[in-house]
């Protein structure tokens, strides 16, 4: 952490920035602040002006280019926070906000207007009041925790975090969603995963955008995760000039089968303010989950979702496979193409 690198001057001493790159850094700070770890940095071509890595974590000008329909809090948290550092949109799961700092940042973040304060917003939860919350109300049986990133806390404090969800006899599991172990691999430590064992239901969403980022160190980190105990999932964002080709989101599926980690959502992209350059479109996006059904095992194949504007909750996207529905049959097609028909009733003899 201590070697991030935030300001301009420390990433030219690597990286020959371009004209749009340098202006993104002056105005991160109004925005969302620059923060690299070593470990990630180095997967960047520094040759390559296109090189995916890059493109998610160096600013550029085109983050001051806000369209009509971009919104600081594009899903609508704000609006089902019944306390800070509670979203509370689904009736049986609560979002916990534990911390409003990331170890890098990604310039498309949903939570710009929180992560890393830059707006001043002023994120402070008081996580007591939360537990508070969350025991109260009986019908919540499954915790998000997120952030900011959860895994920056210490193992102490995240430790008697779980410990305390762990008391709470109506919930039946917590999730934490972290990009530390893509971003700073080595925090997955003995330690760590002692205070992780501090919930007996644990799982872990991790977020892998590109296979260049599925290194030895992470597949090393998933592995100790996995033999804990902890099942792991992976949630990407489809983004432009980053994934949002077949065969580059083919490769990392694999890559994360091959690492203990099941791919399990495919996000578009959020409609966050000064995004609009890194916004594939949804066609791109169920274009790629068609060619790879058929192609490889379902379990690779993640769900694409919107997580609809203003609050709505996550909405599955799909290729259309049912085509016609008649009073007798539904007609089918395959990933192939091929035509297939299903019965509505069964004539029992």
């Amino acid at each position: 952490m201590k070697n991030r690198l935030t300001k301009m001057e420390d990433v030219k001493r690597y990286l020959d920035l371009s004209e749009e790159e340098l202006v993104g850094f002056k105005i991160a700070g109004e925005k969302l602040l620059v923060s690299i770890t070593p470990h990630f940095f180095n997967l960047i071509n520094t040759e390559d002006i296109r090189c995916p890595i890059r493109k998610q974590v160096i600013p550029t000008g085109s983050e001051a280019i806000f369209s009509p329909n971009e919104f600081s809090d594009p899903v609508g948290e704000e609006g089902s926070s019944p306390v800070p550092g509670i979203v509370h949109r689904y009736p049986d799961r609560v979002l916990f906000l534990v911390t409003d700092r990331c170890a890098a940042y990604c310039r498309y973040c949903t939570r710009s207007r929180l992560v890393s304060n830059a707006n001043g917003y002023g994120f402070r939860p008081n996580i007591e009041e939360c537990l508070e919350y969350i025991s109260k109300h009986k019908n919540i049986r499954d915790v998000l925790i997120s952030g900011g990133d959860p895994l920056l806390l210490s193992d102490e404090k995240l430790g008697l975090l779980l410990s305390k969800l762990a008391d709470i006899k109506h919930v039946e599991f917590v999730r934490i969603g972290s990009r530390v172990p893509v971003f700073m691999p080595q925090r997955i430590t003995t330690s760590l995963l002692g205070a992780l064992s501090k919930h007996p239901n644990l799982w872990m969403s991790i977020h892998v955008n590109h296979p260049k980022e599925c290194t030895l160190e992470l597949k090393n980190a998933c592995q100790k995760l996995a033999k804990t105990g902890i099942p792991l999932g992976n949630q990407s964002v489809l983004l432009s000039g980053v994934n949002d080709d077949t065969e580059t989101m083919k490769s990392l599926i694999h890559r994360l089968m091959m690492m203990k980690v099941r791919p399990y959502y495919l996000y578009q992209c959020d409609l966050v303010k000064g995004s609009s350059h890194l916004r594939a479109d949804v066609a791109k996006g169920l274009e790629i989950i068609k060619n790879l059904r058929g192609h490889t095992t379902g379990y690779a194949i993640p769900q694409y979702v919107i997580d609809s504007p203003g609050g709505g909750g996550k909405i599955p996207i799909n290729p259309n496979y049912l085509v016609n529905e008649s009073p007798e049959l539904y007609e089918l097609k395959n990933f192939e193409g091929e035509t297939f028909f299903y019965p509505k009733e069964f004539n029992q003899s």
